[in-house]
């Protein structure tokens, strides 16, 4: 018998419950059961207060999968695994690498994980799973590892280096997303999409032999989309046809109104606060 899932979003640019606080980053809580899961954990600063206004009780996480290794997605590592009774952390190895973002001035910045590496989250963990291939979280949640890169008008979806002086760029090679079946088909979280949408959601295709995608929700990265782009992805997006978008986090704002504007009797607010439950 399948089990109900239950997905919360605890941390995103927006909020609009009282008390709610945005915050540039994304975080999810996902019950399956009496199993606790979090994917990505935002910077930090606004995870404490949106997690005890939802209910959400950081203390029974038991599996914590990263995204990928930038630092609003992993911010708030620390905080759940001191809260946690050593969790299972699953994350790509590239995630502990350092991470640069370079402005058009040639000036860099780091936007790695901040105050935490490999050997820190070790001492706090129960166990550190590096997913470089799909790998099976918990009951139906799957992880997908790395994204293979097969669309022509996808990429990285900005300037990202592996070093200070940024000369060598960042492939983002531990973008990975999660999945699960529900019984009106697939379930796909985004944390950056840094492989591209596309390319994650026709990896997710190809993993579950052909099964239709219900819902997509999370970052999807095209903030600064090129024209071609948003149409390559809108028109990939129609033939996928999911029953349900929620772009968030780095879609951007006018990415995400165009989306809105193409799957409009699809499309719903992905904040701070929103919580669907899937059969």
């Amino acid at each position: 018998m399948r089990q109900k899932v239950k997905v919360t979003v605890v941390v995103e640019n927006t909020a609009s419950g009282e008390g709610m606080i945005p915050e540039h980053g994304i975080c999810f809580w996902i019950e399956i059961g009496s199993t606790k899961v979090i994917f990505d954990t935002g910077q930090g600063g606004a995870l404490p207060n949106n997690a005890r206004i939802l209910g959400v009780s950081l203390e029974q996480t038991e599996f914590v999968v990263l995204s990928h290794g930038h630092y609003d997605h992993t911010g708030g590592l620390k905080a759940v695994l001191q809260l946690s009774q050593n969790p299972k952390v699953y994350a790509h190895q590239a995630a502990f690498q350092p991470k640069f973002a370079c402005n058009e001035y040639g000036q860099s910045r780091a936007i790695g994980m901040p105050s935490m590496n490999e050997k820190s989250v070790r001492k706090l963990a129960g166990d550190v799973i590096f997913t470089t291939k799909p790998t099976q979280i918990a009951d139906c949640l799957f992880v997908t590892g790395e994204i293979p890169r097969v669309t022509e008008f996808e990429d990285t979806g900005g300037p990202f280096f592996m070093d200070e002086r940024c000369i060598k760029s960042d492939p983002l090679l531990d973008d990975q997303a999660l999945f699960f079946e529900s019984s009106r088909g697939i379930v796909v979280l985004l944390g950056c999409a840094h492989a591209g949408v596309i390319n994650t959601l026709l990896y997710i295709q190809q993993l579950t032999h052909g099964k239709p995608i219900h819902a997509v929700m999370g970052g999807m990265h095209l903030l600064s989309a090129s024209r071609k782009r948003m149409n390559n992805t809108i028109k990939y997006l129609v033939r996928i046809n999911p029953d349900l978008l929620g772009p968030a986090h780095c879609t951007g704002r006018a990415a995400t109104a165009e989306l809105w504007e193409a799957f409009s009797q699809k499309c719903f607010p992905c904040s701070v606060g929103t919580s669907i439950e899937f059969d």
